[in-house]
C-alpha cells in the first residue's frame, strides 16, 4: 500500500525536460484515446521501440540482454560470479594439490625408509664386507615395488651403498643426516640429483641399539598427486555449464516478463495506476493519506466506516474530524507506529503508520487501520490459556524439588501466587507431616501460606484447624471433588467455620474461593485453597480445572515426600537405636564424640567405646558404604559382631580378620538367597586398644582413614598405620601398629565424610583436618566443636562420625606386680604381699576375697601352667587381679561332682568377682578378675 499510494501525486509517465507549450497535447491522454485494444485471444503485442513501433520477441530478447536492461545487468553479474567461482576453484585445487603432494611424498618416503631399515637382513648386510652387493638389488626391488624414486642405504658417514644410478654409489649423500644419527627420523624437501623431491632419513639400529647405518627414501613431487590436473577439465566444464545456464536463465526470465506484461509499455502501465482508486476502496483495511501539515488527503471507504468520518473529511485537518485525542494526535504527528491499539467509540483499532517521503516521495504519512475488537478478545483468551499451560509446565519443575513435605506444600502455594490467585493455603493432616497415613479425623495443620500481602487474616502457618461439616474444605474432603465459593460473603457454610475470622476475611477484600483435595490414589493428604481479592470476577469453571490439575501434580510430590519422610524416620530410628546412646564408664580415656547423618539420609557410619580387661579400652570407628535402611542394618550387624569379638579379648588384627570373614559370609548369603539388597563390600573399620598401664595404643585398620594424634604440645600427626583392605575382600592379613602415647595426648578417630567430599580429595581433606586440629582446645569437647565448625559442609553428602579420646595413665602407686616361683609354697607369700598392698590402698574389706581369688589362680598357674608366672593387681574403678603364665591352656568353669577333690576353684572365683576371664598374649595367657570397690562410708 505504501508503495502504491504513497506517491499518488507523481505522474506515472516521464515528462520531457524543459518547458512545455500550453498547446502541446498530453501524450498519455492521446495514447489512451488513439491506441487500439488487442482483440480477445490475439497474441500479446511486442514492446514498443523508441519510435513507438512494436518489436518482435527476438528483438525484445536482444534488448533485454543488453547491458541497459535489468536482465542484461543480471546476466553480466552472473557471468562475473561464475568466473570468480571458477578462478577460486582452480586456485584452491592447485594449492590443495601442492599440499597433498608434499604430504603424500613425506608419508610414503618415511614408510618406505622405515620398512627397509627394519627389514630382516639389513643390519647384517651393513656389517658385511660388501654392503653394496647385498643391498643394491634389494633397494632397487623395493623401489620399484613401492614406486618411490630412490632408496639409498648409507653408512653413518653418509657414504652411499645404494642408488638408482650406480655412478652415485660411494658418494656423499645429499641431505641432513645428523638427526637420524641421533636416533630420530628426519624429512626434508631438497633439490636433489633427481630434481625437487621429498626425502626421509631413518636410522638402522643393531640388536644392541647402536646405529649402524642410515636409510633414505625419496620421491619427487612431480610423481605424486595429479588430482588437480584430473579435476581441471571438470571445473572448466562446470564453468561452461554455469555460463550456459546463466544465459538461458536470463533469456527465460526476460521472455516470462514479456509474457506476463503482455507487451505493455509505459503508456499501458499508466492505465494500471488509474485503477488504484477501485483497489483502494475494495480492501478490508482502512487507508488514510495525511499531508505533512496534518491535512487528510485521502480516506478509503473502510476508513470512513471504522472512524465514522464525515463525507467532506478529505481536505480537513485530522484534529477537526471528531476523533479521540490520542488517535488524532498520532495521525497528525507524522510519526511511525506499528500495531498501536486505539479505542475509537466501541472499536479497538490497530493502527500502522509510515512516512511517504522515505524514498524521495511527497511529504506526509500513510496509515492503515484494522479492526481488532474480535481478534483482541480471542487473543486474550488464547493468552490466558497459554499462561495456564505455562503454569502447569512450571509446576513440573518448581514443585517437588525436595523430599520435604512442608517445602513441597510451600512450593505449591508460591507457584499459585500471584499468577493464579492472590492467596494460597495448603492444609495437611498431622500424620502426613510426620510421614504417616492420613487419618479420618478432620484435624489439619496450616502447612503453607503465600499471598500478595502479609497481613491477610487467614489462619497462620502452624495453626491447627478443625473443620466443620458445612465448610468448603470439609465438603471437598468428603466428596473428593473441588468446591467453588464464588461469593464468600454469601456462603453461610464457609462463614460457620469461624464467624469472627470469616468476617475479617470478607472485610479484607477476599471474595472468591476454590478448594481442592490433595488426593493421590485413594489417599487424601489434605486440602489446598485458592483465594481471590484483587480481581473482581469470581473463579470460573476453567480456573477450577486449572486448580485441580495443579493440585493433582502437587499431591504426587507431597505423597512422595511423605513416603520418603516415613522411610527416613524409620531409618533414623533404626540407626539411633543401633548407635551407642551413652558411653561406658572407664578411667583410661576422656572421650567426646559427634555423629551427624547425611542430608540425603542415614548411612552406615558407627563408633563404639568398649571397656576391656586390665583397665584397657577399645575404640572403634566404622563405615558401611551407602545410605538407607540396608546400610543402617548392616552397620548394626557389624557393631554387634565387634562387641562379641571384643569380649574375647582379641588383638586388633585378629578382630578385623574375623570381621572380614563375617562380611564375606554376609555377602555370600545374600547372593545365594537372590536378595536385591546391595552387598556389604565397601565397609571399613578402625580398631584401637589403649592400655593406661603401659600407655600403648595398638591400632589396626581395614581400608579406613588413618587416625590423627594430637600431642600434648599441640603438634598434630597422622601415624603411619597400614591401611589393609576393606572388609569383605578377604585373602589379605591385617597389620597393627603400637603407639606409645604420652598422657594427655588426644587420639582422633573419624569417618571419611569428614575429610572427603566432591570438592576435596582425601589428601586435601587430611591437611584441612590437620589445620583444624592445630587450632582446637585442650579438651575433647573443644576438639569436636572446633573440627565440626571448620570442616562441616553446609549440606553433608555423607555421614560423619567423630571420636576424640584424651589419654590418661594409671598411676604407678596403683599398680602392684610380683614374680611367683613355680612352688606351691609361694602362694602364701603372694597372699601376704597382696594383703599389705590392699591395706596401703585402704581396701581392707577386699582382703579376704582377693587372697582367696589369687590363691586359686596362682595355684592353677603353678599346677597347670608354665614359668614364668607373674601376678599383677591394678587399683582402678575396680580391683583387677591378673595372673600370667606362659602356657596357652585355658581353664574352664564347670560344676564339680561330689566325689571330685578339685574343680571348685574357678567356681569360687566366678562367685566372688564381678567379672573374670582369659586374655591371650604372644607369650602366654592372663587369667583376670574384677571386683567392685567398696562404697565409701
Amino acid at each position: 500500500m505504501v508503495r502504491l499510494f504513497g506517491r499518488s501525486g507523481a505522474r506515472p509517465t516521464r515528462r520531457p525536460s524543459g518547458p512545455r507549450s500550453p498547446d502541446a497535447p498530453d501524450r498519455t491522454e492521446g495514447a489512451h484515446k488513439h491506441r487500439a485494444r488487442p482483440a480477445p485471444g490475439s497474441p500479446p503485442a511486442g514492446p514498443r521501440g523508441a519510435d513507438g513501433e512494436r518489436r518482435g520477441p527476438a528483438s525484445g530478447l536482444r534488448a533485454a540482454l543488453s547491458g541497459r536492461s535489468v536482465a542484461g545487468q543480471v546476466f553480466v553479474l552472473q557471468v562475473v560470479i561464475v568466473l570468480l567461482l571458477v578462478v577460486s576453484a582452480v586456485l584452491a585445487l592447485v594449492l590443495q594439490a601442492r599440499r597433498d603432494s608434499t604430504t603424500e611424498a613425506r608419508n610414503r618416503s618415511v614408510a618406505v625408509a622405515e620398512t627397509f631399515a627394519n627389514a630382516p637382513g639389513t643390519v647384517a648386510a651393513l656389517q658385511s664386507s660388501d654392503p653394496t652387493a647385498v643391498l643394491q638389488p634389494r633397494a632397487e626391488a623395493a623401489r620399484l615395488a613401492t614406486k618411490v624414486d630412490f632408496i639409498v642405504v648409507m653408512n653413518t658417514d653418509g657414504v652411499r651403498y645404494t642408488h638408482p644410478k650406480p655412478d652415485r654409489i660411494g658418494k656423499k649423500f645429499v641431505g641432513t643426516i645428523a638427526p637420524a644419527l641421533a636416533g630420530r627420523t628426519v624429512t626434508e624437501k631438497i633439490d636433489g640429483t633427481l630434481g625437487p623431491l621429498v626425502q626421509a632419513v631413518v636410522p638402522v639400529r643393531a640388536d644392541d641399539g647402536r646405529i649402524v647405518g642410515l636409510v633414505s627414501a625419496g620421491i619427487t613431487t612431480a610423481n605424486v598427486g595429479g588430482a588437480a590436473n584430473r579435476q581441471m577439465p571438470l571445473v572448466l566444464a562446470a564453468a561452461a555449464a554455469g555460463l550456459a545456464l546463466a544465459t538461458a536463465g536470463t533469456a527465460l526470465v526476460s521472455r516470462r516478463l514479456l509474457r506476463q506484461t503482455h507487451g505493455l509499455g509505459p503508456h499501458e502501465m499508466t492505465r494500471m495506476y488509474e485503477h488504484h482508486d477501485a483497489v483502494l476502496h475494495a480492501v478490508r483495511e482502512g487507508v488514510l493519506i495525511v499531508g505533512d501539515e496534518g491535512t487528510l488527503l485521502l480516506a478509503n471507504d473502510e476508513a470512513h466506516r471504522l472512524l465514522d468520518l464525515p463525507a467532506d473529511a478529505e481536505g480537513r485537518h485530522v484534529r477537526d474530524l471528531g476523533l479521540p485525542p490520542d488517535t488524532s494526535g498520532l495521525l497528525a504527528s507524522g510519526g511511525v507506529a506499528t500495531d498501536e491499539v486505539h479505542l475509537v467509540k466501541d472499536r479497538l483499532l490497530a493502527i500502522n503508520q509510515r512516512t511517504t517521503d522515505s524514498q524521495g516521495g511527497p511529504p506526509g504519512t500513510v496509515a492503515t487501520l484494522r479492526d481488532s475488537t474480535e481478534l483482541r478478545a480471542l487473543s486474550g483468551r488464547a493468552e490466558a490459556a497459554r499462561e495456564r499451560l505455562n503454569m502447569l509446565y512450571d509446576a513440573g519443575a518448581a514443585i517437588g524439588t525436595s523430599l520435604d513435605v512442608t517445602r513441597t506444600a510451600e512450593e505449591l502455594a508460591e507457584l499459585a501466587v500471584p499468577r493464579f490467585a492472590d492467596y494460597a493455603t495448603v492444609d495437611l493432616f498431622d500424620t502426613v507431616l510426620s510421614g504417616g497415613q492420613p487419618d479420618a479425623a478432620r484435624r489439619l495443620s496450616r502447612t503453607a501460606l503465600s499471598g500478595i500481602r502479609k497481613d491477610v487474616p487467614l489462619y497462620p502457618v502452624g495453626e491447627e484447624i478443625r473443620l466443620v461439616d458445612s465448610s468448603p474444605q470439609a465438603r471437598c474432603l468428603g466428596t473428593g471433588q473441588a468446591v467453588v465459593e464464588p461469593r464468600l460473603s454469601e456462603a453461610p457454610g464457609w462463614r460457620a467455620q469461624d464467624l469472627e475470622r470469616s468476617a475479617q476475611v470478607v472485610q479484607f477484600g477476599i471474595h472468591s474461593l476454590i478448594t481442592v483435595p490433595l488426593r493421590t490414589g485413594s489417599l487424601v493428604l489434605g486440602v489446598a485453597s485458592f483465594w481471590r481479592s484483587e480481581k473482581p470476577q469470581p473463579f470460573d469453571a476453567e480456573e477450577v480445572a486449572l486448580a485441580e490439575e495443579l493440585v493433582a501434580r502437587a499431591a504426587v510430590s507431597i505423597d512422595n515426600a511423605r513416603r520418603y519422610t516415613r522411610e527416613h524416620s524409620m531409618a533414623v530410628t533404626l540407626q539411633r537405636s543401633l548407635l551407642p546412646r551413652t558411653l561406658p564408664e572407664q578411667n583410661a580415656l576422656e572421650i567426646a564424640y559427634r555423629y551427624l547423618p547425611a542430608q540425603a539420609g542415614v548411612g552406615g557410619d558407627w563408633f563404639d567405646v568398649l571397656p576391656l580387661s586390665g583397665a584397657r579400652v577399645a575404640l572403634v570407628v566404622g563405615d558401611v558404604v551407602g545410605h538407607g535402611l540396608h546400610a543402617a542394618a548392616t552397620m548394626g550387624r557389624l557393631r554387634t559382631a565387634v562387641h562379641n569379638f571384643s569380649a574375647l579379648d582379641l588383638s586388633p588384627e585378629e578382630l578385623l580378620s574375623l570381621l572380614d570373614e563375617l562380611v564375606s559370609r554376609i555377602d555370600q548369603d545374600e547372593t545365594q538367597a537372590g536378595d536385591t539388597s546391595a552387598p556389604v563390600t565397601g565397609a571399613t573399620c578402625l580398631y584401637a586398644v589403649y592400655d593406661p598401664v603401659s600407655r600403648l595404643c595398638t591400632v589396626a585398620r581395614a581400608g579406613h582413614p588413618p587416625p590423627a594424634l594430637i600431642h600434648p604440645d599441640g603438634r598434630v600427626e597422622f601415624p603411619d598405620v597400614p591401611a589393609g583392605p576393606p572388609l569383605g575382600l578377604g585373602g589379605l592379613p591385617f597389620e597393627t601398629v603400637d603407639l606409645e602415647l604420652p598422657e594427655g595426648s588426644r587420639l582422633v578417630l573419624y569417618t571419611d565424610g569428614l575429610v572427603e567430599d566432591r570438592e576435596h580429595d582425601i589428601d586435601e581433606g587430611l591437611e584441612l583436618l590437620r589445620g583444624a586440629l592445630e587450632q582446637a582446645g585442650q579438651s575433647p569437647e573443644d576438639t569436636c566443636r572446633t573440627v565440626l565448625d571448620s570442616r562441616l559442609p553446609a549440606k553433608p553428602s555423607d555421614d560423619i562420625a567423630l571420636l576424640v579420646a584424651r589419654t590418661r595413665a594409671l598411676a604407678a602407686d596403683r599398680i602392684a606386680e610380683w614374680q611367683v616361683p613355680a612352688d606351691p609354697a609361694a602362694v602364701s607369700e603372694v597372699r601376704a604381699s597382696v594383703s599389705r598392698r590392699l591395706t596401703q590402698w585402704g581396701l581392707d574389706e577386699l582382703t579376704f576375697t582377693t587372697e582367696l581369688i589369687l590363691s586359686e589362680l596362682v595355684t592353677n598357674a603353678i599346677r597347670y601352667g608354665a614359668d614364668p608366672i607373674q601376678v599383677r593387681v591394678l587399683y582402678d574403678r575396680t580391683l583387677i587381679c591378673e595372673v600370667f603364665d606362659s602356657s596357652n591352656t585355658s581353664p574352664h568353669l564347670r560344676y564339680a561332682a561330689m566325689t571330685d577333690e578339685g574343680g571348685r576353684g574357678l567356681f569360687l572365683v566366678a562367685q566372688l568377682t564381678e567379672r573374670w576371664g582369659t586374655r591371650y598374649t604372644p607369650a602366654g595367657k592372663v587369667i583376670w578378675s574384677e571386683q567392685n570397690l567398696p562404697s565409701p562410708s
